[in-house]
């Protein structure tokens, strides 16, 4: 009787076993994912670069997030140049690609609107090196601004552009580099008026590149800095002013900063630096 009720209880196990098989094969049938054939890089694609048949492969990708401008077709892509660097495994996007018609090259790189200009650096303007393409810089001008009113010559430092990207190093646009490279050469993306503040600058003084983090997008506007105010020197004269009246003060040229009191005779004078 014992194994009766035994066997009775191992039949119903495998009973409830088969039965949860059976259901789960159903749903992994049932819940089979639709998918379509999207055009992916076999290869990383520099930008600039061509594209032909040999750079791409065919994968299934599935329906519900098939990205906005994705390809199906080989030939859609051939002989197409991609303005942004296109990793292997990527799909192929409308909006990674130049106009049909395009060449390849830095030309394809260059948004619309812009424009690319080359500048000679050394390791010092280059910031060593690591002015890589893909990377933002700030450009700072050094150089001697002269007076209309007749004044001494100031030598003044200021950035003149800010936020402007990095194309190409000497005459390669590869993104993918994170050393330190020492060119003789950095070709810069800039609108058409930046471009002229850029020839501007580097005929009338000595060019240096700054360095920024590539998501701080922020413009910070700044006077420049000139020799006198580097090394501190005082560029207006404060005149001490004897008076009865402790709190008045005269001041030439420049609010004070910090005051002195001196008593002399009965009263009492009021320095301000």
């Amino acid at each position: 009787m014992k194994n009766l009720k035994a066997f009775g209880l191992l039949f119903v196990a495998v009973l409830i076993g088969l039965t949860a098989a059976v259901y789960a094969a159903n749903m992994a049938t049932t819940q089979t994912v639709a998918s379509n054939k999207v055009i992916v890089a076999a290869v990383d694609i520099e930008p600039g670069g061509k594209i032909n048949p040999q750079m791409l492969t065919i994968v299934d990708w599935p329906a519900g997030s098939m990205p906005a401008g994705a390809f199906k077709n080989i030939k859609d892509v051939q002989d197409r140049v991609v303005m942004t660097g296109v990793m292997r495994g990527e799909a192929i996007l409308e909006r990674k690609l130049a106009p049909p018609g395009s060449q390849g090259g830095l030309s394809a790189v260059i948004a619309q609107g812009k424009r690319a200009m080359t500048v000679r650096v050394n390791d010092v303007v280059g910031v060593a090196g690591f002015a890589l393409p893909g990377n933002y810089v700030d450009v700072m001008v050094n150089a001697v601004q002269e007076k209309s009113n007749g004044d001494d010559k100031l030598q003044i430092s200021k950035t003149v552009l800010s936020h402007v990207l990095v194309l190409a190093v000497a005459q390669e646009a590869g993104r993918d580099d994170t050393k330190p490279r020492v060119v003789s050469a950095v070709t810069l993306e800039l609108s058409l008026e930046d471009s002229e503040k850029l020839d501007l600058a580097r005929s009338v003084g000595t060019l240096s590149l700054v360095l920024r983090n590539q998501v701080d997008q922020q413009t910070v506007e700044t006077q420049g800095i000139t020799k006198n105010q580097l090394f501190g020197e005082r560029s207006a004269a404060v005149k001490p002013v004897v008076s009865d009246k402790p709190r008045r003060v005269a001041v030439v040229g420049a609010k004070p900063t910090s005051c002195v009191e001196v008593f002399q005779n009965g009263s009492m004078v009021l320095t301000c630096f």
